[in-house]
């Protein structure tokens, strides 16, 4: 048995060295016929890594230990930013989506990276599908869609090729039963390159195990500037009728309800529409969603304005996002980017990647 699983399961800290020879045993089972003793062992740290979060010294050596062997994304494209949250929360609409689409609307570069449904109806991914907006699939063609559109949706390039082995080793068992940890860390792992990442964090995700994780890892050096949100609704997005808090490497910035958008609405009104999943959120991307929903974006495309440093002042920033739906600028952005005659069918069938590339795709 490796040392980093029976570490884990002794619960003492798993060191540096050890999770980088736990990936090096990882690609070695790789290269041949996957053996039952490395698959047990693989779903065995797994479920442990899932039922109990380690020490935070542990956590922040696993983080360095994947993406240290992630390709180099190059310099963060000046003032973009990433939205991503850790899932797991109150059940709502492509909310980051959404606000992503309206940031950059607004002027904000914005590279957007994101992950299938583990515990909501459906993820980014599976809703960028569904528009028929392919993902990117390397750091060119992300920097190459930057350059056209001021915003990219990545795919899973962006995440440590060692999640992929993993997941190949495991197959037919999939990495869904570890959806709720992995999509915790998964903003962490994704190596966007961007100058700030806005990771909303929702009540079921260890928020402090989180913010010393953030302090630990710092950027990867990728000057990348990571703030973590979270509000007393247990939303992993800002809502205007809640009290939200942002934590950033500098300072804590408070905003309560009402304090920039009217505190009327509630979780339902911001609730997801699987029968009309497209539909719903191109309204919502043109203001035609309900007041709520138009608030929450607005303010969650202000965060990632200010974040960015594209604005300076949250009033101003609010409303100028709120201008950009009320102009539908959003949803026509979304429109441009989508590929004609691209359906969801379409697209899965392009995508003929592995059973473990899909796994992984976007953890």
């Amino acid at each position: 048995m490796h040392p980093a699983l029976t570490d884990l399961i002794a619960a003492r800290p798993v060191p540096l060295d050890t999770w980088r020879s736990w990936w090096d045993r990882l690609e070695g089972a790789a290269q041949g016929p996957a053996r039952d003793s490395d698959r047990a062992q693989a779903a065995a740290l797994l479920a442990s890594l899932a039922t109990r979060l380690p020490d935070t010294a542990t956590l922040a050596a696993l983080t360095t230990s994947l993406t240290e062997r992630s390709p180099d994304p190059g310099p963060a494209h000046p003032g973009s930013a990433n939205i991503v949250g850790t899932g797991g929360g109150p059940a709502t609409f492509n909310l980051s989506t959404a606000a992503a689409l309206t940031a950059a609307s607004m002027g904000v570069p914005v590279v957007k990276t994101g992950s299938r449904a583990y515990t909501s109806a459906a993820g980014s991914i599976d809703l960028l599908e569904r528009l028929g907006i392919t993902l990117t699939s390397s750091h060119t063609e992300t920097a190459d869609h930057l350059a056209r559109h001021n915003i990219a949706f990545a795919g899973p390039h962006v995440y440590p090729p060692a999640l992929t082995r993993l997941a190949r080793l495991l197959y037919p068992l999939t990495l869904k039963p570890f959806g709720r940890f992995l999509n915790a860390l998964g903003p962490f792992l994704a190596t966007a390159p961007v100058t700030a990442q806005l990771t909303g964090v929702s009540a079921t995700a260890p928020l402090t195990a989180l913010r010393d994780l953030t302090a630990r890892t710092g950027t990867h050096g990728s000057g990348r500037q990571v703030w973590l949100a979270h509000n007393t609704e247990g939303a992993d997005e800002l809502l205007p009728f809640a009290d939200n808090t942002l934590h950033t490497p500098h300072t804590t910035i408070h905003l309560p309800a009402g304090s920039l958008a009217p505190d009327t609405g509630t979780l339902a009104d911001l609730a997801p529409h699987p029968g009309d999943l497209t539909g719903h959120f191109l309204d919502a991307l043109a203001g035609r969603a309900g007041r709520a929903a138009t608030h929450t974006i607005a303010l969650n495309a202000a965060a990632l304005a200010i974040a960015s440093g594209r604005h300076t002042h949250w009033p101003t920033a609010h409303a100028t996002a709120l201008a950009a739906l009320a102009d539908g600028a959003p949803r026509a952005l979304a429109q441009r980017l989508r590929t004609p005659g691209k359906t969801a069918t379409a697209l899965t069938a392009a995508r003929t990647t592995t059973a473990g590339d899909k796994a992984v795709a976007g953890v």
